[in-house]
């Protein structure tokens, strides 16, 4: 009897773990379908993170937790695979589904955009700040453009830690090159807050900025983001006037 009571517990027990996966996977369901059905601007943001994130059976409650924590989806844009996985508890696949969603999805907006003409130190800082400003860890980004001043593509080009970024000038020439960019504009960013270039930064520009003239690139200026401010190397005079005149006007003249 003992024995055949135990056997009946674990089936009533299997029973109703089936019954909960069958709700989960109801539900899980029932959001592809109304994405299916509606579109996905019709899912709330836990339940777009939820289809990411199965077939995990704690998928509702980590998009939900992922979601509300501070800064919300706004922070997801910024934060780093090692930081969300130690946030979230997520492992380094789900982690980096999640990430790479989020930048598809940004890709695929500014693909829609008409690529912005950027004139002014002002308006770089105004393009680069949200994807930038927020970072953990220092990145390198080469602003390639045409003659006319539109930009033909944000690259990234290096990635480091809280406070060092290793350049090699020839993966930033390369992009410009691959581009047949006739001028660039390079930023990166200060995670410290503090936009203040260091000797480091004006000694890369100028590297940077002879390696150019060689290759018949313009080098337009450099920008160093902090929180909520920059720095322009050019407005500062940190910039090397190879040529005798202002970066910017040599681009402006053909607009």
């Amino acid at each position: 009897m003992e024995r055949v009571a135990a056997m009946g517990s674990v089936a009533v027990e299997a029973s109703a773990g089936e019954g909960s996966v069958r709700a989960r996977r109801s539900g899980l369901e029932e959001v592809r379908e109304r994405l299916f059905r509606l579109g996905a601007s019709a899912l709330t943001d836990p339940e777009l993170l939820s289809v990411l994130l199965v077939p995990g059976t704690r998928a509702k409650h980590l998009a939900e937790a992922l979601v509300s924590g501070r800064g919300g989806l706004k922070a997801l844009l910024h934060m780093d695979p090692l930081h969300l996985c130690a946030r979230s508890g997520l492992g380094p696949v789900r982690a980096a589904q999640v990430l790479a969603a989020l930048e598809f999805g940004r890709r695929a907006q500014r693909a829609t955009e008409r690529r912005p003409r950027l004139r002014t130190p002002r308006e770089i800082h105004t393009y680069l700040a949200p994807s930038l400003s927020a970072l953990r860890r220092e990145v390198f980004h080469v602003l390639c453009f045409n003659p006319r001043n539109v930009l033909l593509a944000d690259v990234r080009v290096a990635e480091g830690t809280l406070d060092t970024c290793l350049v090699d000038p020839r993966e930033v020439y390369a992009a410009a090159l691959h581009l047949k960019a006739s001028a660039l504009v390079f930023a990166h960013n200060h995670p410290s807050g503090d936009p203040e270039p260091s000797a480091q930064d004006v000694s890369l520009t100028v590297q940077l900025a002879e390696a150019g003239q060689l290759l018949g690139i313009k080098v337009l200026d450099h920008l160093v983001l902090g929180d909520g401010a920059y720095v322009s190397l050019l407005e500062r005079g940190l910039l090397p006037d190879l040529e005798g005149r202002t970066r910017w006007n040599v681009v402006g003249e053909h607009g």
